[in-house]
């Protein structure tokens, strides 16, 4: 199945490689690909300064796999999986001239996006220019992200079945075919309209919904809105929020698990809001339902701890949307290969305050009848 998915996956690669070779061959784009070729081959002018010998081809190799997992915070088969993947996309089409390699490519963007490390320490550790670490990162990332909906995607029926088991043996919640949450990822205040980016604990950022399966690989990414927007509106504004009623999506009358800053609905279960009066089954279902929920709240712990998303030091919000999406495609595939990574970041849900939003009163009230009907089967489990 891996071997399918590999061999489907270069075809994808050639042909958005030679899309990507006819789209940067127009004059609109020519100058930053000429940058870009002089950066990549080492051409253009070069400022010397003192830089590690061969930490690629030497230092990299003598490495554990335990070593070289703590730094590029992927097992080694996995990083080879991810290269083979999209090496096709970091190979140029000029003739005649050495570049660097694909392999020293995805090295250093990795180290960029996993560490916090100064650009000038990076570019010394592997011996490269400033504007060529920089050329990297946005070209592998621009890889992976283009390459990320192979590997962000709605479960197919067959993969319903095992995401349903997988939460209900956890949780013994049915029929789950997802968790949904939002998470800020704070940047540096940006130039136009920084105020609109203030989340409610005064930091700027932007933020990331996504939908994961009880693995935590992610079923659907969603990046970029400003901090003050809440998550019930950037619900709204997502792809997901149309897939709500659609059966197709959601088999055999199965749902998403949301905290209580969503808006109930048949397909997006919440829990009761606990007012002091719950029956005993009302907060055996909270409980149930919350042990699901944590598979995301799990999820972009791992994705902040293995990446550097807890503060992105980038201004332009496009890149940083890409940037994201990107780190959430090879954490994507890294829980897909069972490549797990203990380092976590836990935070607080102070962003998750219920709000009123306007919703049918039809469908709410169906939302309403779910969730008692599950919470009326559900066994009582110890809290």
């Amino acid at each position: 199945m891996v071997e399918d998915m590999r061999n489907i996956l270069n075809v994808v690669a050639m042909g958005l490689q030679l899309m990507n070779e006819v789209i940067n061959s127009s004059s609109s784009s020519e100058n930053s690909e000429n940058e870009e070729f002089e950066a990549l081959h080492g051409l253009g002018r070069k400022t010397v300064i003192p830089r590690v010998e061969n930490y690629v081809e030497h230092v990299i190799p003598a490495l554990s796999n335990q070593e070289f997992k703590s730094h590029f915070r992927m097992g080694r088969e996995t990083f080879d999986y991810i290269l083979s993947i999209i090496g096709p996309r970091l190979k140029r089409l000029f003739p005649g001239t050495a570049m660097i390699s694909p392999e020293k490519q995805f090295l250093i963007a990795i180290w960029r996006l996993a560490t916090p490390d100064s650009l000038r320490s990076i570019c010394e550790r592997f011996n490269v220019g400033r504007s060529t670490a920089l050329y990297i990162t946005r070209r592998v990332t621009r890889a992976v992200n283009e390459l990320s909906p192979v590997f962000i995607r709605w479960p197919t029926e067959d993969k319903v079945q095992q995401i349903w088991a997988g939460f209900e043996a956890v949780s013994g919640f049915p029929k789950v075919i997802g968790a949904i949450d939002g998470t800020h990822i704070n940047i540096p205040a940006p130039s136009a309209n920084p105020e609109s980016y203030i989340n409610r604990k005064g930091c700027h950022s932007v933020i990331l919904q996504a939908v994961c399966d009880h693995s935590g690989c992610f079923l659907h990414c969603y990046a970029g809105h400003v901090g003050s927007v809440h998550d019930q509106l950037v619900f709204r504004l997502s792809e997901v929020y149309g897939y709500l009623g659609d059966a197709e999506k959601f088999p055999e009358d199965s749902h998403l698990i949301g905290d209580s800053a969503y808006k109930l609905h048949e397909n997006l279960l919440v829990p009761y809001r606990d007012n002091g009066h719950l029956t005993e089954r009302q907060r055996n279902y909270n409980f149930c339902h919350s042990s699901a929920r944590m598979a995301i709240e799990r999820s972009f712990g791992t994705l902040k701890g293995r990446f550097r998303l807890t503060v992105l030091p980038m201004r332009k919000i496009d890149s940083i949307t890409t940037h994201i999406i990107a780190c959430c495609g090879l954490h994507s595939i890294c829980s897909f290969r069972g490549d797990d990574l203990l380092i976590t970041i836990n935070e607080g849900d102070a962003d998750n305050i219920p709000r009123n939003v306007n919703m049918r009163h039809d469908v709410a009230q169906v939302g309403v009848a779910k969730r008692d009907l599950v919470c009326q089967r559900l066994l009582i489990r110890d809290a």
